[in-house]
């Protein structure tokens, strides 16, 4: 079966299994950012090892910020599209969870029943503001969050979809004791991994957090301020996961605002037509060939 004829029935729980095995062979993961099936098929064309559903992204699609705009119809759709799309596992960022723990629990089961590897509910109320904007972040006690992965694990029916519980707690300057305290917690409860997010410019807190974190679980980290951190740096630290939330959507704005206004100044394409993608390109990464080949 090739890349573009993925199976779209594939059973829950079977990409999850990849994840685990990696997380038990102490594979360090590398995942990238990722907001509709073509983005998916770039990610998986580069060579990553596993796709993020961006919330980032998925919201800046539909010309929104960050915020808890969206509901989980969007991000399922997004997260959905891209599972059809490539045979890699995919990570979904769903933010809160969607409200409570209710919200959490249905979470789960419709993102397993959809077939998607790894669920992520972060530790902010609902609803969130994007980790980097400067103001107005604030987390859920740690105990009240604690329910809510209770309840998306008690709604889990698969037993390798991974729930990875992301804490903010650097995001809040909350120090590295509060997020070890939130993550020892988090793993108490049922969450299979964790995500601890930081905004410093350098890998500081990440690594106080893992000298001291004792690998009681997989950890995953996104380094997008801390840009020098290398994935062998990762690796001798002990994390098991580096994701690039939000690399390949601020690439294609640079690109795409640059070639349209070298457009707009020349008045015609001739000028950009050797540095962007042929339609034979697109055609390839759409299987083109493949849905006509399979035409009867």
């Amino acid at each position: 079966m090739t890349q573009n004829f993925v199976e779209t029935a594939q059973a829950p729980g079977i990409r999850a299994a990849l994840l685990r095995q990696a997380f038990a062979d102490g594979k360090l993961l590398r995942v990238a950012g990722a907001h509709d099936g073509l983005t998916a098929r770039l990610v998986a064309e580069a060579g990553f090892d596993a796709v993020w559903a961006s919330g980032l992204e998925i919201s800046a699609a539909h010309g929104l910020p960050d915020i808890s705009l969206l509901g989980m119809g969007e991000f399922l759709t997004a997260a959905e599209t891209i599972q059809r799309a490539v045979s890699l596992p995919v990570i979904a960022d769903c933010d809160t969870g969607f409200g409570n723990d209710r919200n959490a629990a249905f979470t789960m089961m419709r993102y397993e029943a959809a077939g998607i590897a790894a669920v992520c509910i972060e530790d902010k109320v609902f609803p969130k503001r994007n980790s980097f904007v400067d103001s107005g972040q604030e987390l859920l006690g740690a105990e009240e969050f604690g329910l809510k992965l209770r309840a998306a694990k008690d709604a889990q029916r698969f037993p390798d979809t991974v729930l990875m519980a992301r804490t903010e707690a650097f995001i809040c300057d909350l120090g590295v004791d509060e997020a070890l305290r939130r993550c020892h917690h988090y793993v108490d409860v049922g969450a299979d991994a964790v995500l601890v997010h930081s905004k410093a410019v350098e890998s500081a807190e990440v690594l106080s957090f893992m000298d001291r974190w004792q690998h009681r679980a997989p950890v995953a980290i996104v380094p997008t301020t801390y840009v020098q951190f290398s994935v062998s740096e990762a690796k001798n630290a002990g994390i098991a996961m580096v994701i690039y939330a939000n690399q390949g959507m601020r690439a294609t704005v640079r690109a795409v605002r640059d070639a349209w206004a070298t457009v707009l100044a020349d008045g015609s394409t001739t000028a950009i037509e050797s540095t962007i993608a042929t339609v034979k390109d697109i055609f390839e990464l759409s299987g083109m060939n493949q849905w006509l080949g399979n035409a009867k």
